[in-house]
């Protein structure tokens, strides 16, 4: 079996993390490049990092080659206050990945957004990670998988006081939550890594993955 190259955006966050632990595991990747701001401080022999300026990306097209590009970059508004660099990181780093990829001919990228995304959204939030989704799908690589979670509860290396206290309520509101409401239940973030090791592998009938379907992917495998 041939085995396969992954580009992993983000490999610093939480959702990232996991999913760089689950590729090295996996036989099926024999290579996990990374492009972050800071280093994954691991070391393995299938890791090639480059340490960069993430909104200059454009900049490494040479060494921006893979079978899979996985994007799970994002911030908060604690830590991007200004919409300017918001945008920055949820619009303008999956976009100019996307646009590698075309560039570079890699088939394949999976891509985390959000539940709620919509270009058409009052919430700048929403309305950004929509804008983005739209841009990425224009590039039309053969395989585009938007993921869209709902809170995504795990454990982070960074406080965050707002969000740990809601995922306390999340906890409570999960089991009142049924029909069309099962969609709003958080999410694991290991879930949303497997289900994104998953889709490198294999295909979906859908583009655009919303947090109960991911956990129905999971499930099925």
């Amino acid at each position: 079996m041939k085995t396969k190259t992954a580009i992993i955006l983000g490999a610093t966050g939480l959702t990232g993390n996991l999913l760089l632990q689950q590729l090295l595991n996996d036989e099926a990747f024999n290579k996990i490049i990374l492009f972050s701001r800071r280093s994954a401080n691991l070391q393995h022999p299938k890791i090639e990092e480059h340490l960069i300026d993430l909104f200059q990306l454009e900049k490494y097209e040479e060494q921006f080659h893979a079978d899979v590009v996985f994007c799970c970059v994002g911030t908060t508004q604690k830590k991007s206050p200004d919409n300017e660099t918001y945008r920055k990181v949820d619009f303008g780093i999956p976009v100019t990945a996307a646009k590698l990829a075309k560039q570079n001919s890699i088939p394949k990228m999976i891509i985390v957004s959000a539940l709620g995304a919509d270009k058409n959204s009052r919430f700048f939030y929403n309305k950004t990670k929509g804008e983005m989704e739209e841009k990425v799908l224009e590039q039309r690589l053969p395989e585009t998988y938007i993921l869209r979670p709902s809170l995504i509860d795990g454990n982070r290396d960074e406080t965050r006081p707002f969000e740990f206290a809601w995922k306390q309520v999340m906890k409570v509101a999960n089991f009142l939550m049924a029909g069309p409401l099962k969609k709003y239940r958080s999410i694991k973030a290991e879930t949303i890594a497997k289900c994104m090791q998953i889709l490198s592998k294999t295909n979906s009938s859908k583009t655009i993955i919303e947090s109960e379907e991911i956990k129905e992917i999971v499930a099925e495998h």
